[in-house]
């Protein structure tokens, strides 16, 4: 079975950073798009960024220029690097990974695929 576990979450000032990770353990981790998504009280889930088997990247427009996605293939992790961060990026943070490309937006095409459990990020103004 396909595990995903994010950590790095937490509180911190506007203006300020953080560095999310995601472990999957597992088979198929080079197959998968895999990205970052997140949820605000009251709000649908939206994707924030995502990454292809080529290395290929997307993001939603609320975080470009501030958030970057990247992964260590060799330590089945991927990570979401949030600097300037806003109140408005308040959310719980979810990883997930799958069996499709990554689409427009920061998000991976609709497909089968799994999602951890989250990490909560606070920004404070």
């Amino acid at each position: 079975a396909v595990q995903l576990v994010e950590s790095g979450g937490g509180s911190v000032q506007a203006g300020g950073s953080l560095r999310l990770s995601c472990v999957l353990s597992g088979y198929g981790y080079n197959r998968y798009c895999m990205g970052w998504f997140r949820q605000a009280p009251g709000k649908e889930r939206e994707g924030v960024a995502a990454v292809d088997s080529d290395g290929s990247t997307s993001y939603a427009d609320s975080v470009k220029g501030r958030f970057t996605i990247s992964k260590d293939n060799a330590k089945n992790t991927l990570y979401l690097q949030m600097n300037s961060l806003k109140p408005e990026d308040t959310a719980m943070y979810y990883c997930g990974a799958f069996y499709s490309r990554i689409e427009y937006g920061g998000t991976c095409a609709p497909a089968s695929g799994y999602y951890g459990q989250g990490t909560q990020v606070t920004v404070s103004s």
